[in-house]
């Protein structure tokens, strides 16, 4: 079974705010079996519009990693990173080839 993938780019207007949202959705991930593969750090701007943060967060499944965002945990997370930061965030599945 192929891997799912939380892809994020993210600007934080409020970083205080924002710890707020890692603690509160750590219990998700943990649930959830994430396990972060990029957490922020440097990077290169090839083409279109960066955002200031990039995140990919690996699960066993696409069928976990939606779980773990449709999870009561994550969607209390949620609300508090949505007031202090903009994202955009996909669920990809990869490849198992």
């Amino acid at each position: 079974m192929a891997k799912g993938y939380w892809i994020a780019r993210v600007d934080v207007h409020d970083l205080e705010g924002y710890k707020g949202y890692v603690e509160a959705a750590a219990s998700a991930f943990r649930e959830h079996g994430a396990r972060f593969l990029v957490r922020g750090g440097p990077f290169v701007e090839l083409e279109g519009a960066a955002r200031s943060r990039n995140v990919v967060i690996e699960f066993d499944s696409v069928e976990a990693a939606r779980a773990c965002y449709d999870s009561d945990q994550y969607q209390k997370a949620k609300a508090i990173r949505q007031r202090c930061a903009e994202a955009e965030m996909v669920i990809v599945e990869g490849y198992d080839g």
